[in-house]
């Protein structure tokens, strides 16, 4: 066991003691599959040493909110990854809390598990539900529930940085291979191997971004006939194909990837690791930890994070069902809003591109349309800026690459900082963040980002 983790298991015991206490808990959380699965797990931690629950899943940790929970008057309350950036405001509305998050920390709490305090990078070495998962060990082992953290991780795009899970995020990791519910292998790491036919693969590649392929179904079929499959074998999924079948089209993908011009370090994140969780049924989303993240998206998103709670709690029935059906309308908006952005097309300026989407994409998937959009925008060297109405002024998503990161954007730290000159808030990770801003300052904010993240990259390439 690392220093790190050893530290940050026996500031998760303090939390555990302090929960102890009480009789009824609630547990607030956020709207995406590390917010989901820190519900889950956290929740059925408390199941299983008998204490009462509620739980309450919000957007973004605002004032208004903590006033809501403050008005209620809980016992204790469990923030799980959220909370970390407002622990002033909890403490100045005298919430009893425990805050269980991985987002940088602004401000002092008593009760706080995060993995910036500990010397660990909340961005990829432990997600929200990580945190959370140590959380729920030190209330009484819960091994089994390492699956859902790597979900988490997972959904937090935590294992994208180096191309595996690090840090804490690997420890829990090889928690849940002992326990014999995870494994971890190197395959191909295109989405939906477990559910989609292979040419579908190709044809929603985005990282990496497959020129001729990526979004044409007819010229991925056609690939895959190159490759010797007959048009009576492309329905097959992935996990459906000899070894000898995958190798033969991995090799092709990469002297595809080649003849295109594509940089080699794109070309080696066709193969990385991939995690399945063994205790699930093959063929299912849940099975796979991308796809299972998606499918949790797919509820939270649209005002359905009670039914996504009860997946990660175990139910495969109902609330699986009514999981799989708002998955498919989520990937249905999700194909409008690339349509929409395809048919409008971006904006650029000399750091950035952008859309404004208005009330066309839904604000809580406008992010993951952003990110999407790589695969259709003509310059992929620019971080993505979605903006999108929302009950409390405008959304604005951010979205980059690793290569962008590299060359020193940092978005969440531009998102928080100039959303803040303009009278919003925001925040998130380097690689994909967000913020609230203030109808009335769309087009001034967007120029201030630009040169924001301008400042970012010069500061970089003179550091070098």
């Amino acid at each position: 066991m690392s220093q790190t983790m050893e530290a940050l298991r026996k500031e998760a015991g303090k939390c555990a003691d302090e929960i102890r206490k009480y009789k009824s808990v609630h547990v607030v959380s956020h709207i995406d599959a590390d917010g989901l699965t820190s519900a889950g797990i956290i929740c059925t931690a408390l199941e299983r040493v008998d204490l009462e629950y509620t739980t309450r899943f919000v957007k973004q940790l605002d004032e208004k909110a903590l006033d809501t929970i403050a008005n209620e008057s809980h016992e204790i309350v469990i923030f799980t990854d959220l909370g970390s950036g407002m622990c002033e405001p909890i403490k100045s509305r005298k919430i009893h809390a425990v805050i269980s998050d991985h987002h940088q920390p602004q401000g002092n709490f008593e009760f706080h598990l995060n993995p910036h305090l500990f010397g660990a990078n909340g961005s990829y070495e432990l997600s929200g539900s990580g945190s959370t998962y140590l959380l729920a060990s030190a209330l009484g082992g819960n091994k089994d529930l390492s699956s859902l953290a790597v979900v988490g991780a997972v959904g937090d795009m935590q294992h994208l940085k180096m191309g595996q899970l690090v840090g804490i995020n690997r420890e829990i990791l090889e928690e849940g291979v002992k326990e014999g519910t995870l494994q971890s292998k190197k395959d191909l790491t295109l989405f939906g191997k477990q559910t989609r036919p292979v040419y579908k693969l190709l044809q929603y590649s985005s990282d990496p971004y497959l020129p001729g392929l990526t979004g044409d179904e007819k010229a991925c079929s056609e690939f895959l006939n190159s490759l010797n499959f007959r048009n009576d074998e492309l329905g097959r999924r992935w996990i459906e194909l000899e070894t000898a079948e995958k190798q033969k089209i991995v090799s092709g993908l990469i002297q595809y990837c080649l003849k295109s011009g594509i940089p080699s370090y794109k070309i080696e994140r066709l193969v990385g690791e991939v995690y399945t969780l063994l205790n699930e049924r093959e063929g299912t989303e849940m099975r796979d930890a991308s796809e299972f993240s998606t499918l949790l998206n797919a509820t939270a998103r649209y005002d359905h994070a009670e039914i996504g709670l009860k997946v990660c709690m175990g139910n495969r029935e109902e609330a699986y069902e009514d999981a799989r059906k708002l998955l498919a309308e989520h990937r249905q908006n999700l194909v409008n809003g690339l349509v929409y952005v395809k048919e409008k097309g971006v904006s650029k300026l000399e750091n950035i591109q952008y859309f404004d989407a208005g009330s066309e994409i839904k604000e809580t998937i406008v992010g993951i349309i952003a990110g999407m959009s790589s695969s259709i925008v003509e310059n992929r060297d620019l971080p993505i800026i979605a903006f999108a109405k929302s009950d409390g002024g405008v959304k604005v998503s951010a979205r980059g690459t690793q290569d962008l990161i590299r060359k020193g954007v940092n978005l969440s730290e531009a998102m928080s900082i100039v959303s803040a000159e303009f009278g919003g808030a925001g925040g998130g990770h380097d690689i994909a963040a967000g913020a609230t801003i203030p109808e009335n300052t769309k087009e001034e904010f967007i120029r201030r980002l630009n040169q924001f993240i301008g400042e970012q990259l010069r500061k970089k390439a003179h550091s070098t």
